[in-house]
């Protein structure tokens, strides 16, 4: 069975925690053996606890299927680009180095590349996807756009992005700030550029000491200052 049309993937990455429970739950997705297909990064390490879930985006026309040599990565008539076929996959890596998401991934003892696929026994038959069923930030989102709409009302979905002079449509969404020019493609490449505002704020005084000295204020709200 097909993914029913109206069920859409939505993942916002404002709303991510870095609990690591869709990275628990996916490994116990029949078709992993064991082994999580999300990934779970930090958007900036160096200067920010921020993390982000990372999953297939499932793209219109998949360049890990284009640049398979052995014809072993197959893209569903509902628009979900499957792992690689056991039977046909070489284990070559070129599925890999082409994902412009770095979402495939090779597993040296079993000889083939894996990825998510979107819980596809479960959301063939309507069901979530492992990992939206746990997240306690709803993070990851499975269900109608009328839904994310409504329940997201300074945000908005969008599953173009831009690479370069290349732009790639894909099944998943990835939710944006509405904003007054809301942006209907998200341009990674640039954002790869960005840096945090350096802002200033006032620190508080506490007993015992002198006014809190002028810092820069975090990237992350949750991120410390050194003082």
């Amino acid at each position: 069975m097909p993914v029913p049309e109206h069920l859409e993937f939505f993942v916002d990455p404002s709303r991510c925690i870095g609990c690591q429970s869709c990275v628990q739950a996916c490994t116990e997705c029949d078709t992993h053996k064991g082994d999580a297909m999300i990934h779970l990064e930090y958007i900036d390490r160096a200067r920010s606890i921020q993390t982000v879930p990372v999953v297939c985006m499932h793209c219109e026309q998949p360049t890990c299927a284009e640049v398979c040599p052995a014809d072993a990565i197959k893209r569903t008539g509902d628009g979900v680009v499957q792992t690689a076929r056991k039977a046909r996959c070489i284990a070559c890596g070129n599925c890999v180095l082409a994902c412009p998401f770095g979402v495939p991934e090779v597993y040296p003892g079993r000889e083939l590349m894996m990825k998510c696929d979107m819980c596809y026994d479960r959301t063939s038959v309507g069901k979530k996807p492992m990992c939206a069923t746990v997240c306690p930030s709803q993070a990851l989102y499975f269900g109608t756009r009328e839904e994310i709409l409504a329940l997201r009302p300074r945000s908005m979905p969008t599953n173009e992005f831009k690479f370069g002079g290349q732009t790639i449509t894909t099944r998943v969404n990835v939710m944006v700030p509405r904003g007054p020019a809301p942006a209907a493609i998200v341009d990674v490449t640039a954002a790869m550029e960005e840096r945090p505002q350096n802002r200033m704020v006032r620190l508080p005084i506490l007993p015992g000491r002198s006014e809190g000295p002028v810092a820069p204020a975090p990237a992350d709200p949750f991120a410390e200052v050194e003082v």
